[in-house]
């Protein structure tokens, strides 16, 4: 498995759920449920770690890197391989690339 740097990808969140989720793509971004409500970073934080373990890696690698106020974020994935991020999530290497970019 070869780990590149840093892999950014764009979020639609839906705060106040009724359960934290993720619900696959949704035009150019990934829709993320979250049951925290937007206010203090409690849904930023929320769905951070639910990508974290989604993604089978440490908390820490997974930031909020835009949008921290707005509910259309960029997400920065740090150490990630392609192919287990694609499969972690159960999206094609081809539509992950869609809502992903490695480079700012």
């Amino acid at each position: 498995m070869n780990l590149n740097n840093s892999l950014y990808i764009r979020i639609k969140v839906v705060p106040g759920a009724s359960r934290d989720a993720i619900s696959g793509i949704l035009g150019d971004r990934l829709k993320v449920k979250t049951s925290a409500p937007p206010e203090a970073g409690k849904a930023n934080k929320a769905i951070c770690k639910l990508l974290a373990k989604s993604l089978g890696i440490k908390p820490a690698q997974v930031n909020v890197h835009r949008g921290h106020t707005n509910p259309e974020k960029t997400i920065r994935i740090d150490e990630y391989a392609i192919d287990t991020i694609s499969a972690s999530l159960g999206i094609e290497i081809d539509d992950l690339k869609k809502i992903a970019f490695d480079k700012e």
